[in-house]
């Protein structure tokens, strides 16, 4: 799979090193690099990279900052010189995570990282996208419409693609950039290299919601709830938060006898 990507980085050594990798790397296309982080938000929204290696100190508006505002399409890989800021990468959904001085195997393993999280997200769909609203309360479904083509999704388990069935799918959860997929017979879950938002826009709208920043339940699938607002699904129970609220009363009350 082809990749366009951009490069910020307020280093011109460290450009041009990452502009020498991309150069001797196979399918993967450079459309520009910035060494000033506020011209390149700019670039970086009009022409919408699929990869965006960024740097995280820098004068004016650092990395994390920058990966906040980047489109919902361009995907992040980090590259720093200080490891503290591994954990706050995965607030931003980062693709991974590069420790400087970067070998060129560290960078080729992150773009192929990258070509297996399009190549999942491409074959979910037909047709166009769905995008999720940022805000939880606005969510009255994992997606915008019911999906009336795919029965099953293709996830990347152990180097290898699973066929997995959707009505074999229990919840899903996750725990920083990895997601587990329970199934109803599968006694362990299914770990893969995603995000929610990509799981929730690869799941059919009239089978599953997001309850939970961490958490999407197979409706139909939901044993109880409880008076505190907690799911009991396979052995799980999930309570739902505020913000997540509003969605979840509006589909009990859809389900509900009037």
């Amino acid at each position: 799979m082809a990749l366009t990507c951009m490069i910020v980085d307020d280093e011109p050594l460290a450009v041009r090193l990452l502009v020498s990798y991309v150069e001797k790397t196979p399918d993967l296309q450079l459309l520009d690099s910035f060494t000033d982080s506020i011209r390149a938000i700019n670039a970086v929204k009009e022409q919408k990279p699929d990869l965006l290696f960024l740097d995280i100190q820098m004068p004016n508006i650092d990395g994390m900052e920058l990966a906040h505002s980047l489109p919902e399409e361009t995907r992040v890989v980090f590259t720093t010189a200080f490891k503290e800021y591994a954990f706050e990468s995965y607030e931003v959904n980062a693709l991974d995570f590069l420790l400087k001085p970067i070998r060129y195997s560290k960078f080729l393993a992150a773009v192929e990282k990258a070509r297996e999280w399009f190549t999942v997200y491409s074959l979910q769909f037909t047709g166009v996208l769905q995008t999720s609203p940022s805000d939880p309360s606005e969510l009255s479904s994992v997606n915008s419409k019911p999906s009336t083509v795919n029965k099953t999704i293709f996830l990347k388990v152990d180097g290898e693609w699973r066929s997995v069935v959707i009505d074999k799918i229990t919840y899903v959860s996750c725990i920083k950039d990895y997601v587990m997929f329970y199934l109803d017979d599968e006694p362990k879950a299914l770990i893969t290299h995603l995000t929610m938002k990509a799981v929730e826009q690869m799941l059919p709208a009239d089978k599953f919601l997001r309850i939970h920043r961490s958490y999407i339940v197979a409706t139909d699938k939901i044993r109880k709830i409880d008076r505190n607002d907690c799911v009991y699904i396979g052995k799980e129970i999930i309570h739902v938060p505020d913000g997540y609220l509003p969605a979840f009363r509006a589909f009990l009350e859809s389900r509900s006898p009037s």
